[in-house]
């Protein structure tokens, strides 16, 4: 459904009981009694899977799948796939300059990413009461991927310009990708560049948010919003450099405190975060996620800005009783701050 999503995050903003924003879709293997090769591989079960999630949880939004395995999929990598885990990548495909340089860049709708976008084609037209965000990988994220997770950080250091080359290959596909959800119809992108997050601020401003920035300015309108996640240690330190890209919000894991982030973040700035989708949407219990909740809302909801979410993307067996405690908590906060006043 085509509407103004600037209004609608300016609205978010200013709202006196704000709906959570989690990046939540793998769950949804459990409502519909499917495994995760099953959901990543039909577009029909994605959709689905989306709808079914919106019918039971007051989000602000749904969120399709944040597999940070697809896209690097598309260029070549191996990709390990189980019943109950999100994909991961596995080895390198690019291990040389030259490598960088015969790397190819993909058509998009190869490999998965086809089915992805059919996954929101359909999805929007089964979800019309809140935007629909596509999931995809950031920029630094995918090249790391390509070039091997612990292999990229020296090669920032000692062949840049192969990082580099393939940073602008991998940025020219996923402006492509972008776009094809845009006009599959979502609302906006959750961009995923947790790899980044390792990174020093002067690194950053080389290896991650130029690159962030040129998807942003070639996507984001105001009928299309580009949200950015960071789950890494470093990313207070390197705040102004994330927020040099220009994205619409900001999504920040649980290695960090939602209230340092907040403290440096402009108030009309959305910010989102931060409750540990393995500890506690995973492993906890019902009790000690209403704990976590209410701790961090106590924390935070002073600040007009703040989204409460979760840290990173919901593994595919987090307990729906967590999750709906989740919910509920959020819910209860804020009906009884509207109460008090």
């Amino acid at each position: 459904m085509n509407r103004n999503m600037k209004k609608w995050l300016e609205e978010l903003r200013q709202s006196k009981t704000k709906k959570p924003l989690p990046v939540l879709s793998f769950p949804a293997v459990q409502l519909m009694g499917i495994s995760v090769p099953e959901l990543i591989s039909d577009s029909d079960l994605q959709a689905e899977g989306m709808k079914r999630i919106t019918d039971r949880v007051n989000s602000a939004a749904s969120v399709s799948l944040m597999d940070l395995s697809v896209e690097a999929e598309c260029f070549g990598a191996n990709i390990v796939i189980s019943d109950n885990e999100v994909p991961t990548v596995k080895g390198a495909v690019v291990t040389s300059f030259e490598e960088a340089e015969a790397l190819e860049i993909p058509a998009v709708g190869t490999c998965r990413t086809g089915i992805y976008i059919d996954g929101i084609r359909k999805a929007v037209e089964k979800i019309s009461d809140r935007p629909v965000f596509a999931g995809m990988i950031g920029p630094y994220s995918l090249a790391g991927r390509l070039l091997e997770v612990t292999e990229i950080m020296f090669l920032c250091y000692d062949e840049p310009e192969t990082v580099q080359l393939v940073l602008n290959k991998v940025t020219e596909f996923l402006i492509a990708y972008g776009k094809a959800y845009k006009e599959a119809g979502a609302n906006g992108i959750l961009i995923a560049e947790p790899l980044a997050g390792l990174l020093s601020p002067s690194m950053m401003d080389v290896f991650s948010s130029p690159y962030v920035k040129r998807i942003v300015d070639a996507l984001q309108d105001e009928n299309f919003l580009v949200l950015y996640h960071n789950c890494g240690n470093n990313t207070v330190q390197s705040l102004d450099s994330i927020l040099s890209i220009g994205a619409a919000a900001y999504h920040f894991g649980n290695a960090v405190s939602m209230k340092d982030v907040l403290n440096r973040v402009p108030e009309n700035t959305v910010v989102m975060g931060n409750i540990d989708p393995a500890g506690e949407l995973r492993h906890g219990t019902p009790d000690s996620v209403r704990t976590a909740v209410r701790k961090l809302l106590e924390e935070c909801s002073g600040y007009s800005n703040f989204v409460i979410s979760s840290g990173c993307d919901i593994p595919p067996m987090s307990k729906w009783e967590n999750i709906d405690a989740f919910f509920d908590e959020t819910a209860k906060f804020y009906q009884e701050g509207v109460l008090k006043q």
